[in-house]
């Protein structure tokens, strides 16, 4: 799933939410038991500003940096402000390996946490590690991004690479990833770490199922190469683990044909049931989109005026007659992908699928825009909100997975009872396959074929009072999760936020003995991922 807050809706599907403040990150208060790492104190613990002294004798590519390491205690969320000990800005894949082995080998009840941090894009500090060790990733140098444009084709690059430079580079090619994200600008061991998911993963799965092949540091300091065939277990558990079992460093993603250029087309519907009927509907179809997600819009007006900048009207003077005033609406957004010379068979096909659903006819907007400006389009308006100071806000967000048996009685509880007169951003709504999905992974998903993803996209007003601060959203988050709890909706957390173990065990379910049993095999102290929460302590064994 991609995430972006943004003013110009005609770039993206969220500029009308969103509110544009400008605010001083670190004014912004922040709990301190937050940040806790929790670590238990025994005879064998050596203070973590000692093991990072005897850390500065090792011989690295890198280096570490002791101070100006504020922009490591802050991430997209804006919620959390856990500043590290240290930062270290590794060259070399050796470099994290011998910091986690040594750390691994001095101490068994280490006080110095690890974190590994891409671009800074998690929520609830999960890239983060109080008074500990957080690993640059950006800064790890390695062997080139290399194409190979076999029989099944991939790109091999490093886990600090960003999804929008491996665009570029496979499309000289001719080939491009399977699946994305809404927002591009992420790298690709945060995004294989959750799951990344977007329009495509009806079709494809979300990204972790794109994958040959990883090199995987373990926190022993182990450095291991892992796919299907080789070291299974590690390769599985890393995706989707949440950077539990070992940080990432190199990954080999599955490629397919490029295409050229995209139809982009929106379209409302004033009636879930109709709206979600229609998703499902082209989900289940071989021959469709190549992109299916969905979104609400509540108490909003001029939508369709705001579209017209970028989106053509089919029918522009009943367009221009409709009203939006006050109401709520379901917008299926779809994409159909061509190369130029596929022009009107690609437009046939397209009348085709729209003439089997029920959208409001005056509502259908289209347009045809590159694949590369369709695929990183929430960054044209990142870089405006950037321009007026206004993206970093908290972003309160919660992300959940519904199963599709509970989906109608969630929208009427949720859109009709907590979420009256008030949305603070984004919420997107659609549908994926489960079948399309690998669930030998550690991501955790609704036991049902299908199931949707629901995601609230919510900016709060730093210091408000009102029903536009951080306070009263996460109070929302709340309820809308008590709901789920108390009514046995069987939703899981996608980018899963939780305080205690006990909360994680609940999260993972039957697959809990799996998860502990990884972790004591490849992170037995509890060394890497602290901002998860999930092992607050050394795993020492397997039993439970």
């Amino acid at each position: 799933m991609g995430f972006l807050p943004s003013d110009c809706f005609e770039h993206s599907k969220f500029l009308f939410f969103i509110f544009f403040i400008v605010v001083n990150l670190d004014s912004l208060p922040i709990k301190a038991n937050l940040c806790s790492n929790n670590s238990v104190a025994t005879p064998r613990n050596i203070p973590a500003h000692d093991i990072l002294s005897s850390l500065q004798t090792l011989a690295l590519d890198g280096y570490f940096n002791l101070e100006d390491n504020g922009h490591a205690a802050k991430d997209f969320g804006n919620i959390y402000h856990c500043p590290p000990l240290a930062i270290l800005h590794p060259k070399a894949v050796s470099d994290i390996s011998r910091t986690i082995k040594h750390i691994y080998e001095i101490d068994s009840a280490s006080e110095l946490k690890i974190a590994a941090r891409g671009h800074g894009h998690s929520l609830q500090g999960q890239a983060q590690a109080y008074q500990g060790l957080v690993v640059n990733m950006e800064s790890l140098e390695g062997p080139e991004m290399t194409v190979d444009a076999g029989e099944f084709p991939y790109v091999d690059v490093s886990a600090g690479m960003l999804w929008i430079n491996i665009l570029h580079e496979t499309l000289k090619h001719g080939l491009a990833p399977k699946s994305w994200t809404d927002y591009l600008h992420l790298t690709v061991g945060g995004t294989l770490s959750n799951a990344g998911i977007s329009g495509q993963a009806f079709r494809h799965g979300p990204q972790i199922d794109n994958i040959f092949q990883l090199e995987v540091v373990t926190g022993k300091g182990e450095v291991l190469t892992c796919s299907e065939n080789q070291n299974a277990d590690l390769f599985y558990g890393v995706l989707g683990g949440l950077g539990q079992f070992g940080i990432i460093t190199r990954a080999r993603v599955s490629l397919e044909p490029a295409p050229t250029k995209v139809k982009w087309i929106r379209v409302l519907y004033s009636e879930f049931s109709v709206f979600a009927m229609d998703q499902e509907y082209l989900i289940s179809l071989e021959n469709t989109f190549d992109y299916v997600e969905g979104f609400v819009i509540k108490n909003r007006t001029g939508i369709l005026n705001n579209w017209r900048s970028s989106f053509n009207p089919k029918d522009p003077l009943q367009a221009s007659q409709f009203n939006s005033d006050g109401r709520t609406f379901y917008c299926l957004e779809v994409a159909k992908y061509f190369y130029i010379d596929e022009n009107e068979a690609m437009n046939q096909e397209v009348e085709r699928l729209l003439s089997e659903l029920s959208y409001i006819p005056s509502t259908l907007f289209q347009s045809e825009v590159s694949y590369v400006d369709f695929l990183d389009r929430v960054h044209v308006s990142e870089m405006k909100l950037r321009a007026k100071g206004s993206w970093e806000v908290p972003h309160p967000w919660l992300n959940l997975l519904i199963p599709r048996s509970r989906i109608h009685e969630f929208v009427h509880e949720v859109f009709e009872k907590i979420l009256v007169d008030t949305s603070n951003g984004p919420i997107l709504v659609y549908p994926v396959n489960q079948s399309r999905w690998n669930n030998r992974t550690s991501l955790v998903t609704p036991e049902e074929e299908v199931f949707y993803l629901v995601a609230f996209l919510s900016s709060a007003v730093p210091f408000s009072k009102g029903k536009d601060s951080l306070e009263y959203i996460q109070s929302q988050n709340e309820r809308i999760k008590e709901f789920c709890k108390r009514a046995q909706v069987g939703a899981k957390q996608y980018l899963a936020h939780y305080k205690t173990g006990e909360e994680w065990e609940g999260h993972f379910g039957k697959r809990w003995q799996v998860i502990r049993r990884r972790k004591s095999e490849y992170d037995p102290l509890a060394l890497l991922g602290p901002g998860h929460r999930i092992f607050q302590k050394p795993i020492f064994s397997t039993s439970v």
